[in-house]
């Protein structure tokens, strides 16, 4: 028995688990090749491990529309329970909405299975202990746990809980618009439409929806907001409806894209920075958290409206820590997560953001267009995400780093931002997907061009 054991150890520890799948601030992998039924179940045995070790003893369980993911639930809480969790199973949800149910149903923690802004053959596992998304090290300590088959033994309890009523009974609860807007919603056939259709149209919008029924196969075009070919569609819908502004949503609703009324596609920076004028009203001097990829514009811009900027790393998990340590009132990223600890709960949720951006509009007579119209005009890239091996990518940061390492003020607190005399340019490994990522500004189109072209010249992949 001792030896089929070991056997068996091997083969996960050698066959099976590919430890690239333990991320930054996330498990993820390629269904069929990393996940599979025996990984995951082990997975929620380390999982369960880890969370009784620190005294957590109920975890919820969600998972968004992806075809796998309903299988992997079933996988994840029975090995959960044989560890000894007690899992409430939440079903069908977004993202935020685990983390909602943490908090609601008086939970240890929880997980969400969702494969977010990955491609298709991508699923994931997003795992709290706590109210906290564990990351980092803590992300490891399930790999070693694994590796090790140092399971804790035990027989949790089952049960099923629909949190949906009362999720979007709190926003309704807290959360007043008070003007009918024109809005389009595209949630790309992921989970938000279904949950925010309701909520906006009991806020009194004319709603125009685009593949808001979830459908795993995403038969429409990907859900992710951060890329302007899966927007086309909805920026042609606000011209043609003559609409107040477009909102867009990841796979898993953590994310939020906005297109404004005249169809400019308005990234997570510009975003936060009109989030930020608003809560810095009610809290000068308070704390907002950026990422490295967000624009200079941001962080001069809170300044200027009396907030205190801090550029962080990029990713959920640690803009979520970065904002508790700072007692933050705002965070968040490029990439459309953002992080309300104004009247919320300091956890990204796009349906959230959705329901506060109508509010701020509501408020006023002026277009979302023209709240921005202050905005310095810079030049900039969105994120440019370029193909690298996983164990390659971290080596070529490394080398661009060390070509820019005389230049003052560089920033290397997530991979490097280069500073220039009109400009910046950042070179950071993704958490979340073998690419090296990109991103540059400049005050003038050709100068814009110029920054590009010299480091790109240096990437040699």
């Amino acid at each position: 028995m001792l030896f089929i054991y070991k056997v068996m150890h091997f083969l996960l520890k050698e066959k099976i688990m590919n430890p690239n799948v333990f991320r930054e601030y996330d498990v993820r992998g390629i269904v069929d090749k990393d996940l599979n039924e025996e990984f995951i179940v082990n997975l929620g045995r380390s999982i369960g491990t880890y969370a009784l070790q620190h005294q957590v003893q109920t975890m919820t369980v969600g998972h968004d529309c992806r075809l796998s993911s309903e299988a992997y639930q079933r996988y994840l809480i029975s090995g959960l329970n044989a560890a000894g969790i007690d899992t409430i199973d939440i079903g069908l949800c977004a993202t935020p909405m685990l983390y909602f149910s943490i908090r609601h149903l008086n939970a240890g923690g929880g997980v969400m299975i969702t494969g977010s802004h990955n491609p298709p053959e991508f699923n994931g596992f997003k795992i709290c202990v706590g109210y906290d998304s564990i990351h980092g090290t803590q992300i490891q300590e399930l790999r070693k746990i694994m590796e090790a088959g140092a399971y804790l033994s035990g027989s949790g309890k089952q049960k099923i809980q629909d949190i949906t009523g009362d999720y979007q009974n709190y926003i309704l609860d807290h959360v007043k618009i008070k003007r009918k807007l024109k809005v389009v919603l595209d949630a790309g056939n992921g989970v938000g439409g279904k949950f925010a259709v309701p909520i906006l149209e009991k806020m009194g919008c004319d709603l125009t929806c685009l593949y808001c029924d979830p459908d795993g196969r995403f038969p429409n075009h990907f859900p992710d907001p951060t890329v302007e070919d899966h927007l086309k569609d909805i920026i042609k819908a606000v011209a043609e409806k003559g609409a107040d502004l477009g909102v867009a949503f990841d796979g898993d609703a953590d994310r939020i894209g906005v297109i404004s009324d005249t169809g400019e596609i308005i990234w997570g920076d510009k975003l936060l920075l009109l989030f930020a004028r608003n809560i810095l009203k009610d809290h000068p001097h308070a704390a907002i958290i950026g990422e490295v990829k967000c624009s200079q514009v941001l962080y001069d811009g809170i300044k200027k409206s009396s907030g205190r900027p801090i550029m962080w790393k990029a990713g959920h998990s640690l803009i979520k820590a970065k904002m508790k340590e700072e007692k933050a009132v705002l965070g968040g990223e490029m990439s459309g997560h953002l992080f309300f600890a104004d009247r919320y709960f300091g956890y990204d949720d796009a349906i959230y953001a959705a329901t506060r951006l109508l509010e701020i509009l509501s408020q006023t007579n002026q277009k979302i267009s023209e709240l921005l119209s202050d905005v310095p005009k810079t030049y900039a890239t969105p994120e440019i995400r370029v193909d690298c091996d996983d164990d390659k990518k971290a080596q070529v940061v490394e080398r661009i780093k060390a070509h820019y390492r005389n230049i003052p003020d560089v920033i290397d607190i997530d991979g490097v931002r280069i500073p220039f005399q009109d400009g910046w340019a950042l070179v950071r490994c993704s958490n979340t997907q073998p690419v090296i990522v990109l991103r540059f500004e400049a005050s003038t189109a050709e100068n814009l061009k110029k920054i590009r072209h010299e480091v790109e010249s240096l990437l040699k992949l």
